[in-house]
């Protein structure tokens, strides 16, 4: 029941955000114009001045501390959304760039991480529910080998990094494990559409390309090659925050309701630019 004073929207279903970060309060604000919102981080601190600063802005919102990595802290958090009624809408957000962390490290927050939460809020899903996971450009291109690969369709396996590490050797960076992660989540996403649909809900994954959050820019100090994929970017600019949280906003809507086990392109063309610079180049060895 409405209380008065207060933003509670009782009748609204709940949103689950992984991630306090700036990208997630983006889709946050967003989700919490129809929802209400459950924001979700490793930092409990963060979580909860991320929940606090929504409310202020005339949203419902709670935070909550979860480790994502961590099977025990994943499955109290599906606990919390039982008790706040259930799963309208899923964003994972939360992710570790190339510059953040090591490659077992990357690899279990970026995939396992996110896996782990998906299976556990499965459950609690209803007609109409959406999960929305957030992918990369990054994930697009990369053609893994085949023990890689059956590797990567086994996302919640604990041994999972080190089983990748084992397998790549030298391979194994960072950078790659962030490639890696990406592109599993996508393979995750195709391949629990059945599960999701089972239960009158969708699973989806979404694909930013070069996008202005601080995470981004910590990169370009970090990694030249992605001041190289911003040239080659056709709209000549970096995308938007609020540009992701518009396609997110239609991914859990009504309005994409046909749309399921795929991936949504976000990146102002320049999968497509890359992708010909492929051809390209295999037409001129050919």
């Amino acid at each position: 029941m409405h209380r008065l004073g207060s933003n509670e929207r009782p009748d609204w279903r709940l949103a689950v955000v992984i991630g306090a970060g700036a990208l997630g309060m983006a889709a946050a604000r967003r989700l919490s114009q129809r929802h209400r919102v459950l924001v979700a981080d490793i930092d409990q601190e963060r979580a909860e001045s991320a929940a606090e600063t929504l409310r202020r802005e005339g949203g419902d919102a709670v935070g909550f501390g979860c480790d994502v990595t961590a099977p025990a802290a994943v499955q109290a958090l599906a606990e919390r959304t039982a008790d706040l009624g259930g799963l309208g809408v899923l964003a994972h957000v939360a992710a570790l760039s190339p510059s953040m962390a090591d490659f077992a490290a990357i690899v279990r927050v970026n995939l396992t991480g996110v896996a782990l939460v998906a299976e556990s809020l499965l459950p609690l899903t209803q007609a109409g529910s959406a999960a929305i996971l957030i992918s990369s450009l990054g994930g697009h291109n990369l053609q893994p080998s085949d023990p890689v690969e059956r590797l990567l369709r086994a996302p919640t396996d604990p041994a999972l990094a080190e089983k990748l590490a084992a397998e790549l050797g030298e391979a194994a960076t960072p950078a790659y494990a962030y490639s890696l992660a990406k592109h599993g989540l996508m393979a995750y996403c195709r391949g629990q559409a059945a599960a999701w649909g089972a239960r009158g809900a969708r699973i989806v994954s979404l694909s930013p390309g070069i996008i202005a959050t601080p995470m981004g820019a910590l990169e370009f100090e970090k990694n030249p090659r992605k001041l190289q994929l911003y040239a080659r970017t056709p709209l000549q600019r970096e995308g938007t925050m609020l540009e992701i949280a518009d396609a997110l906003e239609f991914l859990a809507s009504d309005k994409a309701s046909f749309i399921t086990g795929t991936d949504l392109l976000v990146d102002g063309g320049l999968g497509g630019t890359l992708a010909e610079d492929r051809w390209t180049a295999r037409a001129a060895h050919a």
